[in-house]
C-alpha cells in the first residue's frame, strides 16, 4: 500500500479497547510484548515488517504504533515517515524499540516526533508504563 490512506469504518470506529501496533522482526519480543499489553487490557495487533505494519494502519488506524528501527523491507524511519505523512495518521504516538539507542541521529529522532525510544532489552513493564502514561488507563469503565 502507498499513498494516503483512505479513511473507512473500520478506520473510524472505536470500541472501549484500545488498539495497538506492534512491529518487530524478532518474533520473541513481539510474543513477549503481546503478551504483556493484552494481559493489560489493549487490543494489539503484531507486524514482522515495516510494510506489514503499514498495511494493517490501511486496515484499521490504533491508537499508537510500537516499532523497532532495524526490520526486512520497510524499516522503523521508513514507516514512521509514511505515518507522519499521512494527515489520517499523522497524530499517532509512536514508540521505537531499538538494539542502537546510542547511535541514532537525535535530530533525525527529534523530527520523528517520538513519545520514546526503548533500547534492547526493555523491560516489558516498563513498555506497558509509557503506553499507560502516554494513553490512559487500558480500557474505559464499562457501564453497570
Amino acid at each position: 500500500m502507498n499513498g494516503i490512506l483512505k479513511m473507512n469504518p473500520t478506520n473510524l470506529d472505536r470500541d472501549m479497547t484500545k488498539r495497538l501496533l506492534l512491529c518487530d522482526d524478532e518474533i520473541h519480543i513481539l510474543r513477549a510484548v503481546e503478551f504483556k499489553l493484552a494481559g493489560a487490557g489493549y487490543e494489539v495487533r503484531c507486524a514482522q515488517n515495516g510494510r506489514e505494519a503499514w498495511e494493517s494502519i490501511g486496515e484499521q488506524i490504533p491508537e499508537m504504533v510500537i516499532t523497532d528501527l532495524q526490520m526486512p523491507e520497510m524499516n522503523g524511519f521508513e514507516l514512521i515517515q509514511k505515518i507522519r505523512e499521512n494527515p489520517a495518521t499523522s497524530h499517532l504516538p509512536i514508540i521505537m524499540l531499538t538494539a542502537k539507542g546510542l547511535e541514532l541521529d537525535k535530530q533525525a529522532v527529534e523530527r520523528c516526533g517520538l513519545v520514546t525510544i526503548l533500547t534492547k532489552p526493555f523491560s516489558p513493564r516498563e513498555l506497558l508504563r509509557l503506553v499507560d502514561d502516554t494513553l490512559g488507563s487500558a480500557t474505559l469503565p464499562t457501564a453497570i
